[in-house]
Formats: structure tokens, sequence, C-alpha cells
């Protein structure tokens, strides 16, 4: 069997449509490794060094992607010490695949070469999966994976795989000896058959895993004995995966914190069981964190393709182990969840927040509309970063609301747009909180003239064009390894989900987007402390001439903290679900940012406008005298 890596770059053109294309191939001995080189009349040239140990082949003197097997059984007992050359045809398109067969004296191969797509391979999958081949297939459905490893891990292909390789295990089990232990090891996984002794008085049989993976995350599994009472079949097998990169395209807010395992017995039923099964987990303490909790749970093959705590519960029975019960056989592992929040909560804070929002964006347009239609706004720079803070803000609500509406649809893409456009205008947002504070800083403590060249454009292009940049640079690798897309909420008290459209990766998460706003959140805290002090001191030189009410400044602190986003801050004082007043809190703050920045700027405006008519009336009194 002969595996290589092929992909159609630009230009190279290998063979589009159906067709016949002709060519030569050499094959030749180098000790325990085959060389195949093929030579196209297109000027193609593949070739492929298959070996027990070695496993290689060049497309056009470059690796590129692709999948590919041989038959070559008359190879083993033909000496190929020198070169055996043959005309050879390729046709393109064979069942979905490339074909490659040529010719050589008393040998015949055929070669079956799939591209690296998602497409291609998810049809050879699927045609493995329905015409399984034993045992050359089990090996080959690895052989996939192995050599198309960033296909595998596409969305469109995993759960393809992930069916495949159930029904390689499941061949593999059948076909095992029932009457002794076997252990299958493989690059990713190792297979533990075991024959079920119903004659036990025992409730369990535990099956360990075999010393020859060192696989310090499981310690032992407990397999009910019950099911198989009546059955023919009396055969189990126990998966442990070493690489299990397959198992977590779709995770979302969670991370796999043990290793994963697959409890497989072709033929018999293992739901609803009566006496639960049993797999005590070791992990590592040091992967725990604040916010989240261990969970056992499983991954879901038949329903939505993802991984679900129903019918598991979690014993966590020291620092680093812990206990799953499950009434149901399927692949299993620890894995670390955020801290949920209850369905009633939950309700409560979406009321909230779709409230707030909506008179956030309602009022966030009108301050826009304002500023456009009425120019006496225009002349003023606050005014112009008040308005370009309230357009992000009006962005930022708009698509909020328009986030778990565009989750229940099919449209992947729709739900890209909506997460990517809430991140954008989120961090512009915060960007626009700093640009108010800088300004704010320059008002206020340096009250000197300061002259910048084209003020308001060069903070428009800081405003717009650094989350721009932030979130391009996620969006270039998102058909590698998307960040952006559906994003699922737990809620504790039915482990019902609720989805969203968001950021997919705690690592997105919280390297980016948490890191970005800490440091707005740091600058923005200080310019108020130095704001809110400068207020103090004109407070105290107020009350030598006149009286001042101390709720006008407390009302003008407030009205800043709203302004420079301070409030946003709340959310370094939750620690899960369990403070329930800082969440309500932060909800009602920060969803109606908008409608705050409209008050303080009619309040500005008017008091401006009180400012204006009063050194109008003076003058006025000034002249008649």
């Amino acid at each position: 069997m002969i595996l290589f890596l092929f992909f159609v770059m630009p230009g190279l053109g290998f063979i589009s449509g159906t067709q016949t294309e002709m060519g030569n191939v050499t094959l030749q001995n180098y000790q325990t490794v085959i060389h195949i080189d093929i030579s196209l009349n297109s000027g193609h040239r593949i070739t492929i060094e298959d070996g027990v140990n070695k496993l290689q082949c060049n497309y056009s003197s470059l690796t590129i992607p692709c999948y590919a097997e041989c038959s070559h059984n008359n190879f083993v007992n033909k000496n190929l010490t020198d070169p055996q050359q043959s005309q050879i045809f390729v046709t393109d398109n064979y069942k979905n695949y490339t074909t490659i067969r040529f010719t050589i004296p008393d040998t015949t191969t055929n070669c079956t070469v799939v591209k690296c797509w998602p497409e291609e391979i998810s049809n050879l999958l699927k045609t493995k999966e329905s015409q399984m081949v034993f045992p050359k297939d089990v090996k080959n459905i690895n052989n996939v994976k192995n050599m198309c490893g960033a296909v595998i891990l596409n969305e469109t292909v995993t759960d393809t795989y992930i069916s495949a390789e159930k029904k390689a295990i499941d061949e593999l089990i059948n076909n095992t000896n029932s009457n002794q232990t076997t252990t299958y090891v493989t690059k990713d996984f190792s297979l533990t058959v075991v024959s079920m002794n119903t004659s036990t008085p025992d409730d369990f049989i535990l099956i360990p895993v075999p010393d020859v993976l060192h696989y310090k995350d499981v310690a032992l599994t407990w397999i009910p004995v019950d099911p198989f009472l009546n059955q023919s079949q009396s055969k189990i097998g126990v998966v442990t995966y070493d690489s299990y990169e397959h198992f977590k395209v779709k995770l979302v807010n969670k991370s796999i914190t043990s290793t994963v395992i697959r409890i497989e017995a072709p033929g018999v039923d293992l739901s609803n069981l009566k006496h639960l099964l049993k797999i005590r987990f070791r992990y590592n303490d040091t992967v725990y964190r604040p916010n989240t909790t261990l969970s056992c749970e499983f991954y879901d093959e038949q329903g939505n393709k993802t991984w679900k705590p129903d019918g598991c519960s979690t014993n966590r029975i020291s620092n680093d182990e812990v206990e799953c019960y499950c009434d149901h056989a399927t692949p299993f592992a620890l894995l670390l969840v955020d801290l949920k929040i209850s369905k009633s909560q939950w309700e409560i804070l979406s009321y909230i927040s779709y409230v707030g929002c909506c008179l956030s964006a309602f009022f966030s347009a009108v301050t826009v509309f304002s500023y456009i239609f009425i120019s006496n706004a225009r002349a003023e720079v606050s005014s112009s970063i008040h308005v370009s803070l309230s357009a992000a803000l009006f962005v930022l609500n708009s698509s909020f609301m328009l986030s778990e509406w565009a989750a229940t649809l099919s449209m992947n893409g729709l739900c890209v747009f909506i997460a990517v456009t809430i991140h954008y205008s989120l961090l512009s947002s915060f960007t626009w909180m700093a640009i108010e504070a800088m300004h704010l800083y320059l008002l206020l403590i340096r009250v000197f003239n300061i002259y910048i060249k084209h003020y308001m454009i060069k903070l428009s292009v800081i405003g717009w064009g650094v989350p721009a940049v932030v979130v391009g640079g996620l969006l270039s690798v998102h058909n590698i390894r998307p960040f952006y897309g559906t994003h699922e909420m737990t809620l504790t008290d039915t482990d019902r989900t609720n989805s969203i459209c968001w950021i997919k990766e705690n690592i997105i998460l919280y390297g980016v987007t948490l890191s970005y706003f800490s440091i707005v959140f740091l600058f923005n805290l200080g310019i108020l402390i130095t704001v809110s002090r400068q207020i103090l001191k004109l407070h105290r030189t107020s009350r030598k001439y006149e009286k001042m009410p101390v709720w006008k400044d407390a009302g003008t602190v407030l009205g800043l903290m709203c302004l420079l986003g301070t409030t946003w801050g709340l959310a370094f004082f939750t620690s899960g679900h369990t403070i329930y007043p800082i969440l309500y809190l932060f909800c009602i703050f920060n969803s109606m940012q908008g409608f705050y920045i409209f008050v303080w700027m009619c309040a500005t405006t008017m008091k401006n406008g009180r400012q204006s008519l009063q050194s109008k009336t003076k003058s006025t009194v000034d002249v008649s005298r």
C-alpha cells in the first residue's frame, strides 16, 4: 500500500475532467524501499518511496498533499534491483478519484489517487465505509488521516471520518478471535478487544489499558455484563486515542483535558444501561482554571455531532482523578467546561440585554443622524468622537441582537459574518473609548494650545483601522482554522445549550479580545482617576465663591465612566455564574451605553447653549452701559 502527497497547484493542472493520459513509470528496489517514478506526457512527475518505515511522495519536486493506495502484490517476490520501465495510462474521475494503472512484465499495479480536498476525501471515506474491505481498509482509513490531516480537521469531513473510523473498529472487533484478549496498536489509537464472561457473578468486567501504551490519563474502565446476557456476540472493544484532534473540531466553550475513550460492542445495544458503565480518568490538575468545571461528556455521533453531558454524571474523587458514570457507550472524555448559567437567569439577562441593546441602538442612530443633519454639532471635535463611538455601538448592538437568530439557521456563512461584525464593532467601541479618554486628557489636563494636523482623520484611522487589522488577521486563516462561528452556552439546570454567533475558541476570546480590552480599561481608568481628581480640585475652589451641589460632580463622574467604558470592567469581578448581581449590572450598564452617550451629548449641548445665551446677555448689558 502506498500513500503519497498530491495537490493541484495553480498552473499545474494535473488532470481535469474524465480523460486518459499516457506516461512512463520506473520501478526499482532500494534495500527495503520501493521507488516509483511516474512521468506523464503532460510534463508532471510523481516520485514515490514506499517501505516499512518510509512513506514519501514528491510531486513535481515538491511535497504536495494527496492520498493514494496502490496494489503491488507481486512486489514482495520480485527483484527490482534493475530499473523496470513501462508505459502507463492515467484515468481521471474514476469513481470520483484519480486512478493510475501501469504494467510491467509479471506485475500489475493499480493506484487510487485522491486529492486532499474536503469533497474528494469525504467521498472516499463514504465509499470505504459502505464497502469496507477487511483488513486493508482498517489501515487505509487511519492513513487517510495521517496523510490528509488538515482536511480531516475540516468540519465538513470530520463527521465522515469519525463514522468511517467507527466502522473500521467494528470490523476489527468482529474479526478478532473471541477466545482471547487482543490488543491492536496504531499510530492514532489502541484497541483492546475482550470477550465478555457472562457467567461471572460480578456485574462489571474490568478492562485495563494496555501497558505498552503508557497512558497516564486513563486508569480503569468497567463494563456492565447484563447487556451481553443472551447475546450471540460477547466481544467488546475499548479504544484509547493517542491522537484525537478530530474530536476537538466542534468543541465550543470547552476543552478536552483527558484522553478520549471509545467503547464499541458491534451488535449489542449499549444504551439505557441498568448498571452504568464507569471510566476513571486521570487528568492534569494544572489545566484547571477559574470559571470552569470538569464534566464527563460523550461525543454525540447520532445527533448534532458535538460533545454533550446527557446521561453522564461526574464524580471528582481526588485532585487528579475523576470517575464518569454513563448509561450508554460512545466516545467519552473528561472536558473542562466554562461555568454555566441557569435557564431562568439566562432568560432574564437576555431580556435586559435585548431591551438595553434596542434602546442603545435607537439612541445611537439618533445621535449619528443628529450629527449629520445639524451643522453646529460637527464644529466640535468632541462631538465627532462621541458620534464615532455611537456608530460603533450601533453596529455592535444591532449585530448582537441578530446573533442568536443567526445561530439557529443552517447558514454557517451568515453566522460567521455576524460573529465577525460583533467582534469588529466591539474592538472598535473599545478603541473609540480609549480615544475619548485621550481627548478628555488633552482638554482638561493639557489645557495649553495643542494643534495636531488632521486630528480627526488620524483618530478615525486608529479607531476604525486597528480593529480591522486584528479581525482581518484572524479571518486570513479562517479556511485553515475557523475562529468565528456558532458558540454554545450550556445552561446549568437543563444541560440545554443556547447557540450564538461569536468567537469559537477561548484562546482568541481571552488572548485577543480580553487582552485588548484590558489595555484600554487600564488606560481609561487612569484617565478617569486623573480627571476625577481635577474635578474635585475645581469643586473645592468653587466652594469659596458659590455653593456647588455635590450631586452634579457625582453625575459628571458617572457619565464619564459610561463614556469611557470603565463599566465594562465589571467583567473582571465575575467568577462564574454565582455572582449574578455583577452580571445584571454588567448587562444594564453596557447594553445601554449608547443611550447614556445620547443623554450626555444632550446635556452638554444644553449646557453650552445656556453658557452661550448667558454670554450674549452679558455682552448686551455691557454694550447698553
